[in-house]
């Protein structure tokens, strides 16, 4: 009867990794992060996806824009537009949040150890997105041994596993995991500029929409908007 955590943000790799969960657990907590996100759109898509799933879901604060440093907390740093992934720049995107998934899997880790589970459950990736240092195995496997010193684990308790299943996943793969698996893609958001609509021009956008291609699918989250009259 093994319980696990997923850190769930609403977009597609923490849909595929909640589903992916789902069939492979008895009981499945969802946590997501409203960390003053400047996409925040995703903390309610999150909700309605749960809601619909019946799955209990908390919604944890933590207000990262007073760190700054990132075009998804500072308001003065724009999100970079790009007209194809080409585009792309080599090194550490705009984009990226200071150590971002470090203070969530610490956060998750508290949270799961306080309602004894020890499985924490996240949909990182770095084929698609290389340039992020906090999704690299390396990275998993470093948190892990952090979390597992500094929890009960230290003293005897049941170790902390942090899971990674897509970790080394292009995306189109993990979207045809996430079918397998009945995912429902149409409430999952990826824009970094603020809006349910993809805004087409961030990386996110970019690389979302290459995903769908390669599947050869239309992504659900369009379908659905469009069927809501949503341009």
């Amino acid at each position: 009867m093994k319980s696990c955590v997923v850190l769930f943000s609403g977009g597609i790799d923490s849909t595929t990794a909640l589903y992916w969960a789902l069939a492979g657990y008895a009981k499945v907590f969802a946590l997501t992060f409203d960390y003053g996100q400047r996409h925040s759109v995703e903390v309610r898509m999150a909700r309605r996806l749960t809601r619909k799933l019946g799955l209990p879901h908390a919604v944890l604060k933590v207000d990262l824009t007073q760190v700054g440093g990132s075009a998804l907390t500072d308001a003065a740093i724009p999100v970079p537009k790009h007209r194809d992934l080409g585009e792309l720049k080599a090194g550490i995107p705009l984009t990226y949040v200071p150590f971002r998934n470090g203070i969530l899997l610490a956060l998750a880790a508290a949270w799961a150890e306080a309602r004894g589970v020890t499985d924490l459950v996240c949909g990182f990736n770095i084929v698609d997105s290389p340039n992020y240092p906090d999704t690299r195995r390396e990275f998993v496997r470093a948190m892990e041994k952090a979390i597992n010193s500094g929890t009960k684990a230290a003293f005897g308790a049941p170790p902390i596993r942090v899971r990674a299943p897509f970790i080394e996943l292009e995306k189109s793969e993990i979207i045809r995991k996430g079918l397998a698996l009945g995912a429902d893609y149409s409430y999952s958001v990826s824009c970094y500029s603020g809006g349910e609509a993809p805004c087409g021009a961030c990386s996110s956008c970019l690389l979302r929409k290459k995903a769908w291609r390669e599947a050869g699918l239309e992504d659900p989250l369009i379908t659905r908007l469009r069927k809501e009259g949503n341009p």
